[in-house]
């Protein structure tokens, strides 16, 4: 089995070519049964690693979950991440500003949910809306959201440079296989609640959103935080992916469990 961090990673400064990386891709995964057993194995050693982070408390872990509607960014967070100690992780999702919101800068609501030292933070829809829904709607000119771009490598830079980790993951799922899912969705009254008369419009413009997304990856893929294209027509290939990434991310940390400060040594019973 290839290495699935490696394989899906966007070098930056290199061209994308969507059409390389097909949503129904299994990257050499045997079969459903193993990949899962493995991605249960490799989610409790991220569960590990993420108390060890806490434990830590110097740095921390910002994943960005990014994809067409009926991706599996719910499905991500709650397969991959959900055996996560809660007081870990902090979960922000992102729709339209308020009007609170506008008043600012659009980074400005992003300021506001970032994980703490020891956390880890999971955006469901992030700062990119602004290069993909604005820029596919036209809700700010082209001359607004085309500096972006600049705007987010920077802050993403600072971050890095404050201590936090930046992981990137584009759920790629194919046309086909959103509309399977919106007709699955549509019948399942304990989730026909997340489809909206929105979801099918944006159907409407798949083109142009394929064409952000394109635009995104190769202007903010960097060395401090790389974007992997996650194949996620499968479920069970998407999850196999998240978790071996971030896993290795967290591993790539080299974390310590903290030693216990002299004046408590003393405390203990012998």
């Amino acid at each position: 089995m290839q290495d699935l961090a490696d394989a899906t990673c966007i070098k930056p400064g290199s061209k994308v070519d969507l059409g390389d990386h097909p949503p129904d891709a299994k990257l050499g995964l045997r079969d459903e049964k193993s990949a899962r057993a493995e991605t249960a194995k490799r989610a409790g050693r991220m569960a590990e690693l993420a108390t060890m982070l806490m434990a830590e408390h110097k740095r921390s872990l910002l994943i960005v979950l990014q994809g067409m509607d009926a991706s599996g960014k719910d499905g991500t967070v709650k397969h991959c991440l959900g055996g996560l100690n809660p007081m870990s992780v902090r979960v922000a999702g992102f729709k339209a500003p308020n009007s609170t919101e506008l008043a600012h800068d659009f980074l400005w609501r992003i300021h506001q949910v970032l994980p703490q030292r020891g956390e880890i933070g999971i955006f469901n829809r992030s700062h990119y809306e602004d290069v993909l829904v604005v820029r596919v709607e036209e809700l700010v000119p082209k001359q607004v959201w085309k500096k972006r771009y600049a705007a987010i490598n920077a802050f993403e830079q600072h971050l890095a440079n404050e201590g936090t980790t930046v992981v990137k993951l584009f759920l790629n799922i194919s046309e086909e296989e959103q509309a399977k899912r919106f007709r699955e969705r549509i019948a399942d009254r304990t989730k026909n609640w997340k489809f909206s008369p929105d979801d099918l419009a944006k159907r409407t413009r798949w083109d142009d959103y394929m064409t952000a997304y394109r635009a995104m990856l190769e202007r903010t893929s960097t060395d401090e935080a790389p974007w992997h294209i996650v194949p996620a027509d499968h479920k069970w290939v998407r999850d196999a992916v998240v978790t071996e990434v971030l896993t290795q991310t967290l591993e790539g940390l080299d974390l310590k469990w903290p030693e216990l400060a002299p004046e408590l040594k003393a405390l203990v019973v012998t």
